[in-house]
């Protein structure tokens, strides 16, 4: 279930309330983000759309716990992490965030697996541990073959699952990816497409994208508008309230 009223789902995911996020540009203070409510429940495959500037990538910068709101809360899962310490925060975040960027950021010195295994690192897993989750989240993705390959060896849409395989290696809570098939053919899109949907439709992970392709929001469950600070269904897509 997906609500932008403020009205409380019982068991929600994610849940936002009176989300304000302001800038300063010398002295005129810009608003994005105006009393934002949200709900997601556990699951939910929830596409942002909006015009450039809408606050979009700031929304998801929240929900993630990469910046912090003016005002107003952000609670997953029960805590809300609009109030926990800067070091409490990454703890969360590296337990909880699963982040897939349009650019894939992997580290061209580094193979497949030691990207995916990267955000294992932090973590008190043991070798052996380690290298059967980064297997485990290779396969998912499809790339079982292509463990031993450096990103210059792989294709476009080969190093986003690569990137999709690092996000997902940790069992992280939900999801955030910001424009992920903004970088690739419609082909490789596509097959990222139909990999976002399977994780959030065989796997029950919970996925929040922003994009400008019509495409690719038609994969989810639920699209959302985001203008002026301001979120609204999707008049085309079917509310729940």
């Amino acid at each position: 279930m997906v609500s932008v009223d403020g009205t409380d789902i019982p068991g929600s995911l994610i849940r936002v309330r009176h989300l304000n996020k302001q800038y300063r540009r010398g002295s005129e203070t810009i608003d994005v983000l105006q009393g934002l409510n949200l709900d997601v429940g556990a699951g939910e495959f929830v596409a942002f759309m909006g015009p450039s500037g809408s606050g979009k990538t700031t929304l998801l910068n929240l929900l993630g716990g990469l910046d912090v709101p003016t005002s107003g809360s952000v609670t997953v899962d029960g805590d809300e992490i609009t109030s926990m310490s800067a070091r409490r925060l990454s703890s969360w975040r590296a337990r909880h965030v699963g982040f897939i960027f349009q650019m894939y950021n992997l580290i061209p010195v580094l193979t497949a697996a030691q990207n995916v295994e990267l955000p294992l690192l932090l973590t008190r897993l043991g070798a052996a541990r380690r290298r059967q989750q980064v297997a485990t989240a290779l396969a998912l993705v499809g790339l079982s073959d292509r463990a031993k390959h450096y990103p210059r060896q792989l294709s476009g849409g080969q190093e986003q699952r690569v990137a999709i395989a690092r996000a997902i290696v940790a069992d992280p809570t939900f999801l955030l990816c910001d424009e992920p098939t903004g970088d690739l053919d419609r082909k490789s899109g596509d097959e990222i497409l139909d990999l976002l949907s399977a994780l959030s439709r065989d796997h029950g992970k919970t996925v929040l994208i922003v994009t400008h392709d019509p495409r690719a929001a038609e994969r989810a469950d639920v699209v959302l508008h985001l203008d002026k600070g301001v979120l609204v269904h999707d008049p085309a897509t079917e509310p729940v309230a």
